[in-house]
């Protein structure tokens, strides 16, 4: 007898059941549900947990083992490495230490030390090699920022405003770190943006960074990033990991206006 059409959805692809697997057991190693150095179960006792074959399970642990979390020798098991190890710029490394709803500080900041390495070069190079569309898309996002009516609208401005500074680089090294730059903001979001005025009173920072970015001016550029990522810094070391983000508010009408301004492109 055919399987019927639904089933075959329910069931899902093997890619589809491979990612599920694999989704599921880096979020419990990210959250420590199976904590560093423990053994996972053996190949068995995860087939009839997530009823799926004996390839869906090794290409799993395949992916985790290249992402070094887990280390694979026959006869001694699959056991989970230690987090110094594991590839933490990776977008699923990130996401999975992150996702569990308390992202942790300490983890956090140590994020925020990197993104002050790699962020203000980036703007840097951005200010002596971005192209005049480069230029719009990085004002694009500051518009969209300054004018946002909710916090979603306002994350989504923020993001792209990071990311089209990383594509006006154009190396193509840093614009590898998108996806980490992505995760890492969300990260990021989802803790300051719960501090009273945080989104706000970084603008102005954020509007330096581009204008110094239009004029051409390296130094400016750079000094201005530092400073839109130290005050998000200063705003984490204050705060205690929350997953209930409430503090992006509508930019009032009277600072929107006063922000107004003409596009700086050149």
């Amino acid at each position: 007898m055919a399987r019927s059409p639904t089933k075959s959805l329910e069931r899902g692809s093997k890619p589809g059941r491979i990612n599920s697997v694999l989704t599921t057991l880096g979020c419990e190693i990210a959250q420590d549900i199976i904590p560093i150095g423990a053994t996972l179960p053996p190949e068995p006792e995860l087939e009839a947990r997530f009823g799926v074959g004996r390839g869906v399970i090794r290409e799993a642990i395949k992916t985790l083992a290249a992402k070094g979390m887990v280390s694979v020798r026959p006869r001694y098991g699959t056991h989970v490495l230690p987090r110094r190890d594991w590839s933490l710029l990776d977008r699923d490394v990130l996401g999975w230490l992150v996702g569990g709803g308390e992202p942790d500080r300490d983890l956090l900041m140590a994020i925020q030390e990197v993104r002050l390495i790699i962020e203000p070069a980036a703007a840097a190079l951005a200010a002596t090699r971005s192209t005049k569309q480069d230029r719009l898309r990085i004002e694009a996002a500051l518009v969209g920022m300054e004018t946002s009516h909710d916090q979603e609208s306002a994350i989504k401005a923020d993001k792209a405003f990071h990311l089209a500074i990383l594509d006006a680089t154009h190396n193509p090294v840093l614009q590898g770190f998108r996806g980490a730059i992505d995760t890492i903001l969300s990260a990021v979001f989802l803790v300051a943006v719960g501090s009273p005025g945080w989104f706000e009173d970084n603008l102005p920072n954020h509007a330096a960074a581009a204008r110094a970015i239009s004029a051409g001016d390296a130094k400016k550029a750079k000094t201005a990033m530092e400073q839109v990522l130290g005050y998000t810094q200063f705003k984490l070391s204050k705060r205690r990991a929350t997953a209930t983000p409430e503090g992006i508010t509508r930019v009032s009408t009277a600072t929107a206006k006063k922000r107004k301004r003409k596009p700086h492109v050149s």
